[in-house]
């Protein structure tokens, strides 16, 4: 039995909290959180306890983390449970620094951890199969990526200014998938990037230093091109989707929709409107990555393949094209950068 502590009840804490009670052979033993009332009823509803972090990172029976708490302490947290010998599952982003990401990576690999980072969009069961039909070379030699990535509302002027923005928060999701889809697994890597930007939903946003439109445009070593459109408003709900083309075809994956029911009449055709929001969208995907997880921790026990699909390096990398996103729409310029040689 694998023994876990969760660090953070918050919203996707909680999903997280209930994925991990689900799985046979994990035990989730601690939540840790500030905030008492909300902690302690997760954990009671859930046969955990909730205490202090010191408390959890000092038990020799826990073996993993879940971090889900605030971005701003993701860094620390990675850093203690590192050191405290636990594996590692991580909300993203790694942390708002480059640097900051950098020195975590450093001290998982030093510590000789497992350090895994949540793009659950990965585990999605309609992005992995286009994924797997892409490396299957169904429509040969991919060249250009589409991503578009729109929320249904804002969200609070109070989030935004401690999440990281648009770039560093919203779209480092649609960094880590173009990597994952047209980098071929390292092999290529982004080396110029442009991006522009514009507030059109709340002033307030702007007032806080933030925007909530975008278009980001990148071009890989070897020429190939990705662009993706990305907004905090769309009425009809949660739009995620993207297309490749390649040099023999394409491949689209679509929005996801409560039901398939189609209607028509005099009026027109209708269909359900989207997923209200990633909630619901990626219910499946985040199941998936933290089974996973814990799969890739047995078998490396276990003495075979324990590699994971999104590892602490793949944050990193997705932490520079956000840092570069930013400085660009910054500065009105395209940035231009080396990419790293291997992992």
């Amino acid at each position: 039995m694998t023994q876990v502590a969760l660090f953070g009840a918050g919203r996707i804490g909680q999903i997280h909290a209930c994925n991990l009670a689900a799985l046979p052979g994990v035990q989730l033993r601690y939540i840790c959180d500030p905030l008492a009332p909300g902690a302690e009823a997760l954990a009671h509803k859930l046969g955990a306890r909730r205490v202090a972090v010191e408390e959890a990172l000092g038990d020799p029976a826990i073996a993993a983390v879940v971090i889900a708490s605030p971005t701003t302490t993701h860094c620390d947290l990675i850093l203690r449970a590192a050191e405290a010998g636990k594996h590692i599952f991580c909300e993203k982003p790694v942390d708002l620094s480059v640097a900051r990401a950098e020195a975590c990576a450093t001290a998982v690999v030093r510590a000789g951890v497992a350090c895994m980072i949540g793009f659950q969009r990965r585990f999605d069961p309609t992005f992995s199969a286009l994924h797997m039909r892409l490396r299957n070379g169904e429509i040969g030699v991919p060249e250009v990526l589409n991503i578009t990535s729109r929320d249904p509302a804002p969200p609070p002027v109070k989030y935004l200014k401690q999440s990281g923005g648009m770039f560093r928060d919203m779209l480092i999701h649609d960094f880590d998938v173009f990597r994952w889809l047209l980098c071929d697994e390292g092999r290529d890597e982004a080396v110029w990037l442009s991006a522009t930007g514009a507030c059109l939903t709340n002033p307030a946003i702007a007032q806080a230093g933030d925007i909530d439109t975008t278009l980001v445009s990148i071009r890989t070593r070897s020429g190939r091109l990705c662009q993706i459109n990305a907004s905090r408003r769309a009425a009809y709900g949660y739009d995620q989707r993207f297309e490749v083309l390649g040099s023999k075809g394409l491949l689209l994956a679509g929005n996801l929709r409560p039901t398939e029911v189609l209607a028509m009449d005099a009026a027109g055709v209708r269909t359900d409107n989207p997923e209200a929001f990633f909630l619901e969208r990626y219910r499946e995907a985040y199941r998936f990555e933290m089974a996973y997880f814990f799969k890739q921790l047995q078998a490396a026990r276990n003495g075979g393949d324990g590699s994971l699909r999104t590892s602490i390096h793949d944050g990193v990398a997705a932490q520079r094209l956000a840092d570069a996103a930013a400085l660009s729409f910054a500065s009105g310029q395209p940035v231009t950068f080396a990419a790293p040689e291997g992992r």
